[in-house]
């Protein structure tokens, strides 16, 4: 009777503490606990400790943390049929655990085939060249989808993230020959750029090298220009000084018509020693001719006593 009682007392105590345990959960602060009824939703249970009817109320936890779903590499195909080789991680938070629960039966498994899908439309739509530098645009339309569909699982998609976006081997080499040719291109029309500037510059230094030297010309001809007309002014001068101080000798000293005639044969012996086979004499020199002849007359005179009357001018004759 003894061992019966015992052993009866071990059976209630490992059915109590069965039952305890089957009865009271704790909640992490990162979880919710779904708790149902003979498999009817009840209630959700908050952070902290939670009890339950054993055998009556199940308790399923919800992890609440934002976790990482990777989606495996898979190809798809562009608009212009190049094939890309494409992986992608979805960043997700549960914001309610019941629909996480009850409005889908593996939330990754689903996610990542919509995912996948939903890739595969999106780069379908764009030329292999736009699919290569529009990694911001397909992040943003993949989320969008992504939260849009899986908002009635209770869940939010907070980012998309591509990986890699690889294309074959042989599109890779035509594009690094392409980027090359246009490196290429560039260097040389650099390089063009370059040699026209030069010789741009260089053709405004020569024409305005011409320009200084036309212009330091002109300005030594001005120059040489101004020296001649007050050279020119200067001897003027002197002579038009030289003739007035003449003229005034002349004038002061009040030469005789005699004096005058000598000087003026004394001239025209100067004019005729020339090589001019002619020798016009004006008008007034007549004149000068008459008193020449009454001088000579007034020398006769004085050797032989006699007065002889002098005869009329004669017209201008060429010598």
């Amino acid at each position: 009777m003894e061992g019966a009682g015992i052993f009866g007392v071990i059976v209630l105590a490992i059915l109590v503490i069965v039952i305890i345990g089957k009865s009271v959960y704790v909640v992490r602060q990162h979880q919710r606990g779904v708790v149902a009824t003979f498999g009817k939703y009840v209630r959700t249970a908050d952070p902290g400790l939670t009890l339950v009817f054993p055998f009556v109320q199940s308790i399923t936890f919800v992890d609440m943390r934002e976790t990482v779903l990777d989606v495996s590499p898979q190809v798809v195909i562009t608009k212009d049929n190049a094939t890309l080789t494409v992986d992608a991680v979805v960043y997700f938070e549960v914001t309610d655990p019941f629909r996480n629960i009850y409005n889908v039966t593996d939330f990754r498994l689903a996610a990542i085939k919509l995912a996948q899908t939903n890739l595969r439309n999106i780069i379908g739509e764009l030329q292999l060249d736009e699919a290569l530098v529009s990694r911001e645009r397909i992040n943003a339309q993949l989320r969008q989808i992504l939260d849009d569909a899986t908002d009635k699982w209770g869940v939010r998609v907070t980012r998309v993230e591509l990986q890699a976006i690889e294309p074959p081997r042989d599109i890779t080499e035509a594009m690094s020959r392409q980027m090359k040719a246009e490196r290429d291109k560039r260097a040389a029309v650099l390089e063009a750029e370059g040699v026209k500037q030069s010789q741009i510059l260089q053709a405004e230094g020569e024409r305005q090298a011409r320009i200084n030297r036309a212009e330091g010309e002109a300005e030594a001809i001005r120059r040489v220009a101004e020296a001649e007309q007050f050279r020119q002014r200067t001897v003027a001068e002197g002579e038009a000084q030289a003739i007035k101080t003449v003229f005034d000798a002349i004038h002061s000293g009040r030469p005789t018509p005699d004096l005058l005639a000598v000087k003026y044969l004394e001239m025209l012996g100067r004019v005729a020693n020339g090589k001019a086979t002619k020798i016009f004499l004006p008008v007034e020199a007549m004149g000068m001719l008459g008193a020449m002849a009454a001088i000579g007359d007034a020398f006769k005179e004085g050797q032989t006593g006699i007065t002889a009357e002098p005869e009329p001018p004669a017209p201008p004759a060429a010598v």
